[in-house]
């Protein structure tokens, strides 16, 4: 079975520069999106409803922002929409799949982490990104113990030098700073992995988010800080994990694993 997460950017537009051959071409069984930007109603149909797919969206209230969606080809026992509190509600950044096959149970959170720099790039915004990690930290906590679980999205987070390429510029940018990446840290001490590294432990110069100013796609100069965590469980049949960067649509781009489940 393939996962795959992509912060599209904007689903519209996503949708315009090859979304549907995207998830032709993918050989994904499921698909969490990130940055949706629209209500169900706005949605193209090759992307709200394609053939052969089930899916599932959480908008924000506000219009043109946020918001997460679930493709599957395996349909769901249930969908979560919500974490339970209204703060991080209303702006659509969590999703939660639950699957059962063959093999039994399992779950798979879809979430776009706020950015912490605030409208001034002030990092005023930083107390309700690290809010929202912990919300999630204690639903996955729970979830996990009844079946195994992915955890896919945008974290906005760079954990460890070797994931941008210029950390000592960052060091004071919301996306590196210390109290960012230590939350990451209490995350994979609780026992959640890191697919990607764990499986290409240092392997350099691999992103999925580059600025769109500069040429620095072009130039590889980029962040990742797009991934899949796995409960341990889901971890010990984690097959493989990759990054896309020659899929474009997006300043993000795609990331995921294989896994039998």
């Amino acid at each position: 079975m393939r996962v795959v997460s992509w912060n599209v950017n904007g689903i519209r537009a996503c949708v315009k520069k090859g979304f549907a051959d995207f998830l032709e071409r993918a050989q994904a069984d499921i698909v969490g999106v990130q940055e949706v930007r629209a209500l169900y109603e706005e949605i193209p149909d090759e992307a709200r409803a394609p053939a052969g797919w089930h899916t599932a969206f959480v908008a924000a209230e506000r219009r043109g922002y946020s918001g997460v969606g679930i493709y599957s080809r395996l349909a769901p026992e249930r969908v979560e929409t919500a974490l339970g509190e209204a703060q991080f509600d209303i702006e659509g950044r969590y999703i939660a799949a639950h699957f059962r096959t063959e093999r039994g149970r399992f779950a798979v959170v879809n979430a776009y982490f706020p950015k912490g720099d605030g409208k001034n790039r002030d990092n005023s915004r930083v107390p309700y990104k690290l809010d929202f990690y912990r919300a999630v930290f204690e639903r996955i906590q729970r979830m996990r113990r009844r079946c195994p679980t992915l955890v896919i999205g945008d974290y906005n987070t760079a954990h460890r030098e070797i994931d941008l390429a210029r950390p000592k510029a960052n060091v004071k940018n919301s996306g590196f700073l210390p109290v960012e990446r230590a939350e990451i840290d209490r995350w994979l001490e609780a026992g959640w992995v890191d697919a990607f590294r764990a499986l290409h432990p240092d392997e350099p110069d691999r992103y999925s988010w580059w600025t769109q100013r500069g040429g620095a796609r072009e130039r590889n100069v980029g962040w990742r800080i797009d991934y899949v965590l796995a409960s341990p469980a889901a971890m010990k049949r984690v097959e493989g994990a990759f990054i896309w960067p020659e899929r474009k649509g997006s300043d993000h781009c795609p990331v995921g694993i294989d896994i039998d489940l």
